[in-house]
């Protein structure tokens, strides 16, 4: 049997069937390779006691033959913002309410009654405002390929955690790439599913931009977790809640006859690492090699970036005017500034921004008419310094969402989109593609992630 850290979800459950491991074994490994590798910041809070619990009550299932389900004895852990009982949700800022969840969000409590340890809470910048992972509460999170880099955001935690197998399965959620962009700066895999594919309660402000999804090692696992969090929960009433789907079903199907959409600028990018592109186009070689169709044509998505600020913006300065005037000196100043932003931004402003998102989806809906997966680059550049909120090159401006292109126009049309690892950069950096599906179309995208890593095998983090 391979060593604890390198099992899938399926494999290590299978060794728990055959009696070969159990989750104690598992907990205690994982728990002392988080206390191993705490100074990448991956978790804030880590619930030892909590996970050794639920792994000895795991345990006696196996041992009976009565497990709860697939991820029986699977760690996980949960973004610091969202609910999970027993433990604060901080959402990475000094200014919220220190009082633990008192019940789980969706996601946690299908993770739970599936029989998965969770192991605690994952680092994130303050409200998941930007693509990196740095706050004023928590710190710096570290990129486990070059610790003077980011992991990227605001899943930062989550995705050092997926990277070094600190725990298996990561919730995290993506309002403009929150998911996708920690995916490719730090090599795992980052789905954002279709909107309303996973409940989520208590309501966001950020409202139809924000899903919660899967960060995973590999697309297996992800498709398994997913077919869990997505479980009906009646108390969002924006979510589908119907019966979850096996995501897992036909992923080995391969992509032939496929048509697949090669974007490498989305029409409008002007700055793109030419090695990513390199990458990019690599990647769709590899499913044109597998029997996909694939030809390069630009999505329609004009307005995209400023319809994205019309959106967020406000939300962000929304957040702040809730926080006592004697209390916003302990915020990220990046996040205050943003706030500044949002307050020039007028209601008329916000409305018709999300009305506009109707117009990107029926051109979406006329594009995938006769594409069934368009395929980008995830991010065009690599994982930025640490602490930095811009590129160190100047050529995005100052605003990050310029650095980000290729996330947020699905997060405004709601569609899935996962980033899939496809290489290092000569600079020992990770590199990502997007693939992007129509609404509704989960299992599409997952069946060419899971392509794309079989024909590009991401090498392991050194030191793991």
């Amino acid at each position: 049997m391979n060593a604890i850290a390198d099992l899938t979800c399926a494999e290590m459950t299978d060794a728990y069937r055959r009696g070969e491991l159990s989750p104690m074994e598992v907990a205690r490994d994982v728990l002392s390779r988080i206390e191993r590798h705490a100074a990448l910041n991956a978790f804030l809070a880590v619930d030892v006691e909590g996970a050794l619990a639920a792994a000895k009550q795991s345990e006696a299932r196996w041992r009976a033959g009565a497990p709860l389900g697939p991820i029986d004895g699977v760690p996980a852990s949960i973004k610091d913002n969202i609910w999970a009982k027993g433990l604060p949700t901080r959402r990475g800022s000094r200014t919220s309410d220190a009082k633990a969840a008192t019940d789980d969000s969706p996601a946690v409590a299908r993770l739970r009654e599936q029989g998965a340890l969770i192991l605690g809470k994952t680092c994130m910048p303050e409200h998941g405002w930007i693509g990196v992972c740095h706050s004023p509460h928590t710190g710096i999170t570290r990129n486990p390929w070059n610790r003077e880099h980011t992991p990227g955001g605001s899943t930062g935690g989550g995705a050092v955690a997926a990277l070094l197998c600190l725990g298996l399965l990561h919730l995290g959620t993506d309002g403009a790439g929150s998911l996708r962009i920690p995916a490719a700066f730090t090599g795992v895999f980052g789905m954002k599913p279709s909107f309303g594919r996973v409940p989520v309660y208590p309501a966001v402000m950020l409202n139809v931009l924000s899903h919660q999804g899967p960060v995973t090692r590999s697309v297996a696992d992800a498709a398994l977790m997913l077919s869990v969090i997505s479980g009906p929960d009646a108390r969002d009433m924006a979510a589908w809640n119907t019966p979850a789907l096996d995501f897992s079903a036909g992923l080995e199907a391969g992509v032939r006859g496929l048509r697949v959409a090669f974007s490498a600028r989305l029409g409008h990018v002007a700055t793109l690492d030419p090695e990513i592109e390199v990458a990019a186009l690599k990647a769709a070689g590899a499913l044109q090699e597998q029997g996909a169709v694939v030809e390069e044509a630009d999505p329609p998505l004009s307005r995209a970036l400023e319809l994205i600020r019309a959106m967020w913006w406000p939300v962000v300065a929304a957040i702040v005017d809730a926080v006592p005037p004697d209390r916003r000196a302990d915020m990220d100043t990046g996040f205050l500034a943003i706030a500044e932003r949002g307050r020039r931004t007028t209601v008329g402003d916000y409305l018709a921004a999300y009305s506009a998102r109707a117009e990107l989806h029926s051109a979406m809906l006329h594009f995938h008419a006769r594409y069934d997966l368009l395929l980008t680059p995830t991010m065009p550049v690599t994982a930025l310094k640490v602490e930095r909120e811009m590129p160190e090159t100047g050529d995005f401006g100052d605003d990050w969402l310029n650095w980000s292109p290729y996330t947020y126009p699905f997060n405004l049309t709601g569609q899935p989109a996962a980033s899939v690892p496809c290489g290092l950069a000569r600079n020992g950096l990770p590199m990502g593609v997007q693939i992007v599906g129509p609404l509704g179309a989960d299992q599409t995208v997952l069946r060419a992630a899971r392509a794309i890593e079989q024909a590009l095998p991401m090498p392991r983090v050194p030191d793991i």
